[in-house]
């Protein structure tokens, strides 16, 4: 009878042992299946935010595409338009009248547009004497210029900073883009600096910018600046006061050629030299 008994509590207890056992392995199973399930929700996560990030992109990508037709299409647009119509404003007029109406002074835009032909010829020579003597030769980047002026700017002991920037880049600038410095402006310089060679002529970008390069703080182009600073149209500027404008040029809005500095004087020698080493320019060349 004790025999029997010891019996049934050892079949119990393995039995007990056995459901103890097959408990846990249910539980894994429980665990195991859980986390399954986890992973197919997260991979189904994970697809469905590869299809909306795929979906995104596209969509991105089409937005960029239509941004840069109509970026492209307005800017040519844009430089075919002014190749034959004056501009009335620049964005730089623009920039220069909001600064002037931040600091509360009176807001300025003095200019008159007048044609390169009714312009005196000592003026454009000038120009191209100080700002950019290749001017004739490139097709907008003169490379030898650029090169000289970054072996100079990276010298420790140099006298000042040289710019390597062209008529026709200066012209794009001053027309199309803003005065501050970034790779981004520096980028859409280029671009619409190639626009403005490929379908204006050398004579017409110099016209445009003899009428809308900044001569003083609210004065544009030539004929502004000869009556303020000469009390004359620039048809009678002299070879002397061509070059006192073109030496101002760099900083007109503190350089003054009706009271010009010693360094001013010394600059305006300097353009008047080059002046006689180019002698005559030709203009006609393409489109």
């Amino acid at each position: 009878m004790e025999h029997q008994s010891h019996r049934s509590l050892s079949l119990y207890a393995h039995n007990m042992n056995r459901d103890k056992t097959l408990h846990e392995e249910l539980q894994n199973i429980y665990v195991w299946l859980v986390v399954l399930k986890e992973v197919i929700n997260f991979t189904k996560i994970h697809h469905t935010l590869k299809e909306q990030a795929k979906e995104f992109a596209q969509s991105a990508l089409r937005i960029i595409k239509k941004i840069a037709a109509v970026f492209l299409t307005v800017s040519i647009l844009s430089v075919v338009l002014l190749r034959f119509i004056n501009p009335p404003f620049t964005w730089l007029m623009l920039i220069r009248a909001a600064e002037q109406w931040h600091d509360g002074r009176s807001v300025r835009i003095q200019k008159k547009w007048k044609d390169l032909k009714d312009i005196s010829p000592h003026i454009p020579l000038a120009f191209i004497a100080a700002e950019d003597q290749r001017f004739t030769e490139h097709f907008g980047f003169d490379f030898e210029s650029i090169e000289n002026a970054y072996e100079n700017n990276n010298k420790p002991n140099r006298k000042r900073i040289l710019g390597a920037s062209t008529i026709s880049q200066q012209t794009a600038k001053n027309l199309f883009l803003w005065p501050q410095r970034s790779w981004f402006r520096k980028a859409l310089e280029v671009y619409f600096t190639l626009l403005i060679e490929l379908l204006w002529s050398k004579e017409r970008i110099l016209e445009v910018y003899v009428n809308i390069v900044e001569t003083g703080d609210g004065y544009y182009g030539v004929e502004a600046a000869s009556l303020k600073y000469f009390n004359r149209s620039a048809d009678k500027v002299s070879r002397q006061q061509a070059a006192l404008l073109a030496a101002a040029l760099p900083n007109p809005l503190k350089r003054n050629p009706k009271n010009p500095s010693k360094e001013l004087l010394q600059r305006q020698k300097e353009i008047l030299k080059q002046m006689d080493n180019i002698g005559k320019i030709s203009l006609q060349m393409y489109p």
